[in-house]
């Protein structure tokens, strides 16, 4: 207030009654005593409604493409490239020849196994089907031959031992009769012994020693034969030709890739994730392989999560599978894959932004009320992306939550709303044109009597 105006105040003073003096005393405090007090803070904020609707929690990682199968094709022998039947892009089924190469060695060694077998095959059969049986037929002959010499001789000393006791026989001749039955039983006994052992041992080792040697013959040939299909390079699985870096002429060395044959009627992205996301993840769940350039991303699912932590990286490998792939995608690609870990069709949902922490308070959010203060209310959160936060208790559905300006604001903080951006799509334009133009109309009053005052 100016001078001139405060001794006109102070005249006008004496003449004043009580309440007058009263009066004036406050005009004179709303004049000049305004900036004694400090005025209350106001702070403008922008508020969304909780609404009920869908969320997702999604991990995402890097990953790279790999085919379904794959076969990395080496020769067991060092040979020369006779001949490709493949080439890269082409398609091939499992056991189909894909290369051959220079094996004429390897062919006229199997040939001369191959003859060697038959040979001991031959000699096996002769073994056991001819030369066993007519042993065993003579001394069968023998062993009978002994015992009937044996049963005459000892009817004869039967007879001459009886005639001896009679005195009718001269001892000389009963002595002959002893002697005679003594050898015939012996002849008998190694007769009966020798048949014995020829149906029992001698025809297990004869049967052993001949079969020794047919496999020994056989094994020989199989060799032989192994070393001769070595030359022959045929796919493992069914799949199309990768790579085919050598051509016809050059030596193929033995363990070194020759041809790569991939399946890719199926591709898996393979990504590492942490394991604290990891234990949300389960096979089945639904996810996308995203490719840069490539608009759309790819259906897929997860297939499998790894149940063991990867000592290198402390992280647990996740495949990802698409079963009908876009022709984009090819093996060897990096990718980034997305997992839906969780989600809920009809969850209580606030912008992410909005949900805060503390050590005092844990998760929170700040409401405007109906009294023009922002209330620090404390609440419990369920799935949490980029986006949205899913409140499941703290907040009803239609609370006005503060989504700009209520970090870091203090609890009961006077508060004005302020209408979000138009480009913000989904806020009611309406309300915040009124809104917008309530605070002008109220603006108006108070700043043109302090001029005139002035």
């Amino acid at each position: 207030m100016k001078n001139g105006n405060r001794d006109f105040v102070a005249r006008g003073f004496r003449g004043m009654s009580r309440g007058a003096w009263l009066l004036a005393g406050a005009a004179l405090l709303y004049g000049c005593g305004g900036a004694e007090k400090e005025p209350t803070p106001l702070v403008t904020v922008q508020v969304t409604p909780a609404k009920r609707g869908p969320i997702e929690l999604e991990v995402s990682s890097d990953a790279v493409v790999y085919p379904l199968e794959q076969a990395v094709i080496t020769p067991k022998i060092t040979s020369t490239i006779a001949k490709f039947y493949v080439q890269r892009g082409s398609k091939v089924k499992q056991g189909q020849l894909l290369a051959l190469l220079e094996n004429a060695d390897l062919s006229g060694q199997a040939e001369q196994s191959k003859g060697e077998f038959e040979q001991a095959e031959a000699n096996y059969a002769t073994t056991t089907g001819a030369s066993l049986p007519e042993e065993i037929q003579k001394a069968e002959l023998d062993a009978a031959a002994a015992q009937a010499a044996f049963d005459a001789q000892q009817k004869i000393y039967d007879a001459r031992k009886q005639l001896f006791d009679e005195g009718a026989l001269p001892r000389r001749d009963y002595d002959a009769a002893v002697v005679a039955l003594a050898q015939a039983r012996s002849t008998n006994e190694q007769a009966q012994k020798q048949l014995a052992d020829l149906q029992k041992i001698g025809k297990q080792e004869t049967l052993k020693s001949a079969s020794g040697q047919l496999s020994a013959a056989k094994g020989k040939y199989l060799n032989a034969k192994a070393q001769l299909s070595y030359s022959e390079i045929r796919s493992p699985i069914d799949g199309v030709v990768t790579d085919r870096p050598q051509y016809e002429g050059e030596l193929a060395t033995a363990n070194v890739p020759l041809l790569t044959v991939m399946n890719t009627s199926k591709l898996i992205a393979k990504a590492h994730v942490a394991q604290s996301e990891a234990v949300l993840l389960k096979v089945g769940n639904e996810a996308e392989i995203e490719l840069p350039g490539l608009e759309e991303p790819i259906k897929a699912k997860v297939t499998l999560v790894s149940p063991a932590l990867d000592p290198g990286s402390t992280t647990v490998e996740v495949w990802v599978v698409s079963n009908k792939p876009n022709a984009a995608l090819k093996p060897g690609m990096n990718a980034r894959v997305n997992v839906i870990a969780k989600s809920e069709d009809n969850a209580l949902v606030v912008p992410a932004s909005a949900v805060y922490n503390s050590e005092d308070a844990g998760d929170y959010v700040m409401l405007a009320g109906s009294d023009k203060k922002a209330h620090l209310t404390k609440v419990k959160v369920g799935i949490k992306n980029k986006e949205l936060a899913q409140i499941e208790s703290g907040v009803k559905e239609n609370d006005s939550v503060i989504t700009l300006g209520g970090y870091a604001l203090p609890d009961g903080t006077q508060i004005q709303i302020e209408a979000a951006p138009p480009a913000e799509k989904g806020q009611d334009a309406g309300g915040a044109d009124d809104k917008g133009g309530a605070a002008d109309d109220k603006a108006a009053p108070d700043d043109k009597p302090a001029k005139d005052k002035e």
